[in-house]
């Protein structure tokens, strides 16, 4: 009877198979891109992301998948948002590495030689995927040591970012450009950028435009500020002290990732023959920080601090909703938080997946870049927020409306909330990989119709 309970329908069946198919040809030997055209290269939390699929398919590929984003790692800790492809032309993907130039102007802050890299970060999900991929096959993960060489590099990164990066004084990490909190069009961004002088147009050339739908992109005049942006933090050779951050924010969706990932690195210590609790110390410490800092009672959120002009920025986004995946989070905040999820700013009835950015919200954009299209990996992160705090009815709903958006969409980078109308790069790894896991999970559900 069991065995019949578990054994996956042709729908799920035929899902597999397609994220299956997206991930072994995007993957280019000791890496996943995330879109072969659009994103020709290595992505940080897009391969944290890719690694938690891929440990359904291949234990192993999901730990060279972490391994090889490490290896670009810098002196300092931080582990680069890009690692770039030396055999991908310059011009396939800007900002290039001749943009960046890590290895000679990031070289005073511990960029390696090589690969070439970006000088910026994305979320810290790294350490919580990698728990993950070593519980899909311990005895592999074991064998290869892989958490051994894993966890030193983890814990570095983790240092990095609760000290260089402290930039308001308050315990978290703050994010000093718009593509590091991953979210990097969203209109919680509009108000720290205002001040920012775009660079002259004719420094650069989009290339993001050669493959997307200039409807969907960022406007150029928000492209010129984060261009501004990255060529002033290049100026001060990417150190954060050295450098007067004109954009630097308190995001809760990069913190609350910090948070479950010092958890996960607990864990690994505690597997590793330690104690873990030097990180469960720092978890604990910064989950009452992300409470007092960010938490808003009364629009059920968290909200981003802007530390330049000082207070919260007003804006309603789903990096508000993402710290429901903090194990640690009162009761009374996850059950607010999980009442904004299905509320009228964030919950799509065409779809079941959640926007970007608040529906009722004044720049409210169901197709263009992280202003309102909704994301596959703020969903799956939402949806292990709701089932680790026990809202599992609507966890369901969302892994239903998930996984049938992912299929309909052609694993779409993002759709459009309101029609389901895939937008941005087709066949995209992170969207295949995390269909993966929800299909792996809770396997009785897989019996149910996929809409």
């Amino acid at each position: 009877m069991t065995a019949v309970l578990e054994r996956p329908s042709p729908a799920a069946r035929t899902l597999r198979r397609g994220a299956a198919r997206v991930l072994l040809d995007n993957w280019t030997g000791t890496a996943t891109v995330p879109s072969r055209t659009l994103y020709p290269h290595q992505w940080s939390w897009d391969s944290a992301f890719i690694a938690i699929g891929l440990r359904h398919l291949s234990a192993r590929r999901a730990q060279r998948e972490l391994e090889s984003l490490l290896t670009a790692q810098w002196a300092d800790g931080r582990i680069p948002h890009i690692v770039f492809n030396p055999a991908q032309p310059h011009d396939a993907y800007f900002p290039s590495p001749d943009f960046w130039q890590s290895s000679s102007a990031g070289r005073p802050s511990g960029a390696p030689a090589a690969p070439e890299t970006s000088g910026i970060v994305q979320p810290p999900v790294h350490a919580l995927a990698a728990w993950l991929v070593h519980q899909a096959d311990p005895a592999e993960s074991d064998r290869r040591g892989f958490l051994a060489r894993v966890h030193p590099r983890l814990a570095a990164w983790h240092d990095y970012l609760l000290t260089r990066r402290d930039l308001g004084g308050g315990g978290l990490a703050a994010v000093v450009h718009p593509w590091e909190p991953g979210m990097d069009n969203s209109p919680c961004w509009d108000g720290p950028l205002r001040p920012v002088g775009p660079a002259a147009p004719d420094t650069y050339r989009r290339a993001d435009l050669d493959h997307g739908q200039a409807a969907d992109r960022p406007t150029d005049l928000d492209y010129g500020r984060y261009v501004r942006l990255a060529t002033d933090y290049r100026a001060t050779g990417y150190d954060d002290r050295a450098t007067d951050h004109a954009f630097a924010v308190e995001d809760p969706c990069f913190n609350a990732l910090l948070i479950a990932s010092s958890r996960a690195l607990a864990a690994m210590a505690r597997h590793l023959g330690g104690s873990g609790t030097e990180h469960e110390k720092r978890a604990q410490a910064l989950t009452e920080r992300l409470v007092d800092r960010l938490w808003d009672e009364e629009a059920g959120l968290f909200r981003a601090l802007d530390l330049v002009a000082g207070g919260p920025i007003g804006e309603r986004g789903v990096t508000g909703l993402v710290p429901l995946v903090v194990p640690g989070l009162p009761a009374d905040i996850a059950r607010r938080l999980a009442d904004t999820v299905t509320g009228p700013h964030f919950r799509a009835p065409a779809t079941g997946l959640v926007p970007s950015y608040d529906l009722t919200g004044h720049a409210f954009d169901p197709q263009r870049y992280w202003r309102g299209p909704a994301w596959f990996n703020t969903a799956w992160l939402v949806h292990r927020g709701l089932r680790t705090h026990g809202h599992h009815e609507r966890a369901d709903e969302l892994r239903r409306a998930f996984l049938s958006e992912a299929g309909r969409s052609g694993f779409a980078e993002y759709v459009d909330p309101t029609t389901g109308a895939g937008r941005g790069a087709r066949n995209f790894s992170w969207t295949a990989a995390l269909t993966l896991d929800l299909l792996h999970t809770e396997t009785a559900q897989e019996e149910e119709p996929l809409p």
